[in-house]
């Protein structure tokens, strides 16, 4: 698996950080972010727009970097910075949750909306998620993968979670361990350096 194809099934906060692994980032462009945003469309309200402007994407890209440097102090215990405190909160004011209320034919039914371009609802919607994340107390047990080149965060499942993907880290690892195991074992043969 290529840490060009975006990790999914972990918080949705942690998703978003999780955009910019150390090869390059994976919300480089709009089409990117539609792609992403389709894989994460069961979790997020609004369905993904046809076009998706640059501001779309730099709204996005601004709660991404709010959160990680907010998550980076949160985790361990640490205060935040208040300007991308301040910024989340900004985010989530930009595009307001309204709880809609609709008849149903036989009851009152309750849908919450966002206002505002889908960018900004979308922005609003993650900046909510990094939200539940920083106030959730699991928050304090997010990792980072134990893969040298891999900045992925993860929220482990079980206590002896290292990687943040086993088909993607774990097996690079135990491949490179076994290569390194064989090498070092391999004898020499004559006439051979």
């Amino acid at each position: 698996m290529s840490d060009l194809v975006p990790l999914t099934g972990e918080p949705l906060a942690l998703d978003l950080v999780n955009t910019r692994p150390s090869t390059g980032d994976l919300l480089a462009s709009p089409d990117d972010l539609r792609q992403w945003w389709t894989l994460q469309a069961a979790r997020l309200p609004d369905e993904v727009p046809q076009e998706i402007r640059a501001e779309d994407l730099a709204a996005v890209r601004a709660v991404r970097e709010h959160t990680a440097r907010a998550l980076d102090h949160v985790r361990r215990g640490d205060e935040p910075p208040a300007a991308d405190l301040r910024a989340l909160n900004e985010a989530q004011r930009a595009a307001p949750a309204i709880s809609e209320l609709g008849w149903t034919g036989s009851a009152v039914d309750v849908v919450r909306r966002r206002e505002g371009s889908p960018g900004l609802r979308l922005a609003a919607c993650l900046a909510e998620a990094a939200a539940d994340l920083f106030t959730d107390p699991a928050v304090a047990t997010i990792r980072e993968c134990e893969a040298d080149d891999c900045v992925m965060l993860f929220l482990p499942t079980h206590p002896r979670r290292r990687w943040c993907s086993a088909a993607r880290c774990g097996n690079r690892v135990r491949v490179a361990r076994h290569y390194q195991r064989h090498k070092t074992a391999e004898p020499r043969r004559p006439g051979t350096r």
